[in-house]
Parts: C-alpha cells; structure tokens; sequence
C-alpha cells in the first residue's frame, strides 16, 4: 500500500460518507415531472420488438415515432440529449419498412433478420462513441460545434445490423468525471431524482434508459462508465471483456497507448437483461465467436462467489457500502441457493492494493489530449492547470473543475512514488492470473458496483475512492455486467455487478437474465399508465 495515498483515501472516504449523509437530509428528492409511459410499444425489449416487426404486428415507422414522443416527453427534464436526428430517423423507418413488406413469406423475413438482426429498432449513442454528422464536442465548449466526421466502429456495427439512431446523448468533459455536468451542456440529472447526478461518464445513455426513452444505448466505459450510470439510473449495462469491441471512432482516443483499446470498451446499456446476447453479439462484430454463446452453461454448472467489500485495511480505508447494496447480494445467492447452487463468500485480501494497482493503471495512460490545451503532445502548464482548477471551483472556468482535476492527477503521477508504482504494475499480471483461474469458464464474482446510490451534483471527487470497485476490472479486462434490483428506501435504484473471467461475458449476462426473472428488473421511475393500442 502507498501510505500518502491511503492517508489522503481516508481522509476522502470519510469526508465523502459525512457529506452524502449531510446533503441526503438537506437536499430534498425531487420528483421526476415528466409523464408516465402511456405506449405499450415502449415498454417491450428489443427480441419482442423484433418478434412483432418481423410478424407485421408493428411498423418500424410506429416504433421510431414512439420513442421520438417519449424522448420530447422527458428530455425537458432530463437535458440528456445533446443532438438528435429524428426526421432522418424516420426516413430510415420507412426504409426499413419498405423492406420488411418486400418479403412476403414468413421464411424471407427470418432470412432478413438474420441478417439484420435489428432491422428497424431505434436506439441512441454516446456522445463520445461518435455519431456521423451529429455532435462530436464530448462535453467542451472549445469543440463546440464540432461534429463527427464517420460512425464510431461500434455504431457502425449496429446501424449496419439494421438499427437506427435517434440522437446522440449526454457525457462528461472527454468523459472524465461520473458525473454528467458540464459548461458547455449543464446538468444530465436523474430520473429517479431529478436533484441528483444520471452518473459518468455515460450520463445521458443511463437517463434515457431509466426514462424508458431509447431500446437500447451505445456506451463507454473506461472506469465504470457504462455500470455506474446503469446502477444510478437503474438498468443494465454491460462493460465487455478488454479488447473485445472496436473503440475506434470514440473521443477521446489513443494512438499510442498499448493498454487504451482494452481498458476502454463499448457495451450495451438497456432496461431488459434479455437484450444483452443479442446486442454484444452485434457490437462484437468480428470477434463475436470469443463469446460462444451458442455454447449455453447449465445454471447448475456456474459457480457464484460473492463478497461485499474489500477486507483488512484496504475495507477500513474505503467507503462503506450501503446495507441496501449489500442486501441486494444477499437476495441473489439466497435465490441461487433455492436453485441448488452453493454461493461461496470470497475474501479479497488478494486485492489489498487495489486503489493503487487501479490508479496507476490510469495515470499510465499516454497519448490523451488535454482538456486545456486539446493536443495529446502539448500539456498545460501546471500553473495554467492549477489556475483554470481555482477557476472552476467558482464557476469562472470554461472546464469542469471533475476534468481538470483528474488531468492534474495524471500529471502528478496519482501522487505515487516511481518506485512504488512500478510495483503497482507487476502486480497486474498475477492478479489477472488468480482470478482467471480461480473464475475459469464457469465462475463469476458478485460485487457491489458501488459504495452508495445516485450521489448529489459536485460530490464525485470525495466519493472517488470507491472508483476501484468499477477501474480495476477494466484494468484486469475482465467482463462486468451491472444488474439492477429495484429501488432502496429513499426511492433510489440499487443493484450490484456480476464479474466473469476473459471472454467469458455470457455468464454475466446469463446471471443477469435469471435475477431479471426473479426480481423483474428495471423498476420505471414513474409507474406506467399503458393505454391500450384501439384507444390512442
């Protein structure tokens, strides 16, 4: 362990716990204001979808004009998106309708959807994942106005898979935060309380989805950005094993860092667990066949370990996990255990440097453009860095105070010595080795994604030291699955993350589909008043 960096730690840990406890009585829950979903359409996942498209039971045009609605409906609330394309969209629906009625057997259009697996599904992108011709400023007021020259890798997958976006949503300053609050675009806010943070980086994606305004969202997660904002926002998001999906056409991007295409990856986030197979097959493109999932493992054969917490002094050095979090697991392998599985509680005192090994990884990171400066090979100075930082604290910068500070941590080398971060480095390997076999092909890991619930606006830096729980499997590469399970006390979406071993996503995704069943899921943040199809 680095001693100045767990003195700091604990200082942030127990600072940060004072502060949620103090906002979370002086800041009262603000209740969503935006309607109710009326339109059975947009409460069905995307294999029902498909199912009806393909069976003329609905047009693509009804399908992508009800999202449209839905998206208009809340996003006066929300401010998740950031550019939309609605009557291009439309016009795709009716292409894709065009080609549905062309095929009149039911035998041509299951070869059409097999195809195209998404022919006609609407869905929405990240801004950072890079949406041709829409929006590509990632949160800057310098790259205001700048728009994306082609379609991100990923997104080409899915549009070339028959899916069409609808608009590109909300993140952080080159997603350096998690929390989605920017000069250039303000506030993504909850769903669920309208007072507190969507998360980050992936912000606007985990918003839309919570509002049930999108299928399906095209997301990145370096450090969590795609669980965080799933948990916060309650539903499912799916960070992929490192190196299985193209982030080519993110922003930002390295070319020279060995390690950014695996610690960066681009997943699903989504309200319907059973979604998930079919859409990182997709955005898996050419590596697809690394998943096997065709290659089905009876529940019976999965090994659960779980654990709430680190042990030893890294657990007293890092927040404590909120019961109701903690409770979620235990509804899980009490639920595994009426299966016949025998979950297995894990001590973690393997992951003793965790903070360290996580924060050195990420302060590795080379060839990443400065927020301040927008060039990868020409850094701020570091009074400019520390100027613009007292700025921002005031509100009198044009950058996020969240990305300055991670910036300066980086040039600071995490605040670590050479010396022990070279350690921290050495260690990846044997982890990495110790887990993959401890896992091995039928085992996952149950861990809180995060210490506490959707925080309050301007708390993400004293609740940083629980970022390890979400960095250090992007470090590890392994595959990590947010599973929602309902909502706490106040009101909050709660739930945990399902870890596997490399390559070995179809477990998460299989566990997450059995607790979707169990526990039903994504719980909408204002019940749903459906109106019939003959009466609308």
């Amino acid at each position: 362990m680095d001693l100045f960096i767990r003195i700091m730690g604990v200082i942030l840990t127990y600072l940060g716990l004072l502060i949620n406890k103090i906002l979370e009585f002086l800041i009262l829950r603000k209740q969503p204001d935006y309607p109710p979903i009326r339109n059975p359409i947009l409460t069905k996942a995307v294999v029902q979808l498909v199912t009806d498209l393909r069976r003329g039971q609905l047009t693509s045009e009804q399908l992508v004009r009800a999202y449209i609605g839905r998206v208009r409906e809340v996003n006066p609330s929300l401010n998740a998106v950031i550019e939309e394309r609605f009557d291009e969209a439309l016009r795709e629906a009716t292409h894709a309708d065009t080609l549905i009625a062309k095929a009149p057997s039911e035998f041509d259009r299951v070869a059409l959807y097999t195809r195209y697996p998404l022919l006609g599904i609407p869905f929405t992108v990240k801004e950072s994942c890079g949406l041709k011709g829409l929006s590509y400023a990632v949160g800057s007021v310098v790259r205001k106005g700048m728009k994306a020259p082609k379609d991100g890798d990923v997104v080409e997958l899915v549009r070339a898979a028959g899916g069409i976006p609808l608009l590109v949503s909300a993140n952080p300053e080159f997603c350096m935060s998690f929390e989605t609050n920017t000069v250039a675009n303000g506030r993504c806010v909850n769903p669920y309380d309208l007072a507190r943070t969507s998360a980050g980086s992936s912000g606007g994606e985990g918003a839309l989805n919570g509002v049930g305004a999108t299928t399906f969202g095209v997301a990145s997660d370096i450090s969590g950005s795609i669980r965080l904002p799933a948990m916060f926002c309650g539903v499912y998001g799916h960070k992929p094993t490192g190196g299985l999906t193209s982030v080519k056409g993110h922003y930002p991007y390295s070319l020279v860092d060995k390690n950014f295409p695996s610690y960066l990856q681009i997943g699903p986030i989504t309200r319907f667990a059973r979604d998930l197979p079919l859409l990182l097959e997709i955005m898996a493109g050419d590596n697809k066949h690394k998943l096997k999932m065709q290659e089905p493992v009876p529940l019976k054969e999965i090994k659960i370990y779980y654990a709430y917490g680190y042990s030893g002094l890294n657990g007293i050095t890092h927040p404590y996990v909120d019961t109701d979090i903690k409770l979620t697991i235990v509804r899980a392998i009490k639920c595994f255990a009426k299966a016949g599985i025998r979950p297995q509680l894990l001590d973690l005192s393997f992951l003793r440097n965790s903070f360290e090994v996580a924060i050195t990884a990420l302060v590795d990171l080379k060839g990443l453009p400065s927020i301040i400066t927008q060039q990868s090979d020409r850094p701020p100075h570091m009074k400019m860095l520390l100027m613009e930082m007292l700025n921002s604290t005031f509100g009198h910068s044009l950058f996020t105070k969240e990305a300055l500070f991670l910036e300066l941590m980086q040039r600071l080398n995490g605040m670590m010595s050479a010396k022990n971060m070279e350690q921290y480095r050495q260690e990846v390997g044997p982890l990495k080795a110790h887990l993959t076999e401890l896992l091995g092909d039928r085992g996952v890991l149950f861990l809180p994604t995060f210490h506490t619930s959707a925080l309050c606006f301007h708390t993400s830096l004293v609740n940083i030291t629980g970022i390890d729980n979400l960095l250090l499997f992007n470090v590890l590469g392994f595959p990590a699955t947010h599973v929602p399970m309902g909502l706490n006390v106040r009101g909050m979406p709660v739930g945990f993350q399902v870890i596997a071993a490399p390559y070995q996503d179809k477990l998460c995704l299989q566990i997450a589909a059995e607790l979707e069943v169990a526990f039903h899921g994504w719980v909408p943040p204002v019940l749903h008043q459906l109106v019939s199809p003959s009466s609308q």
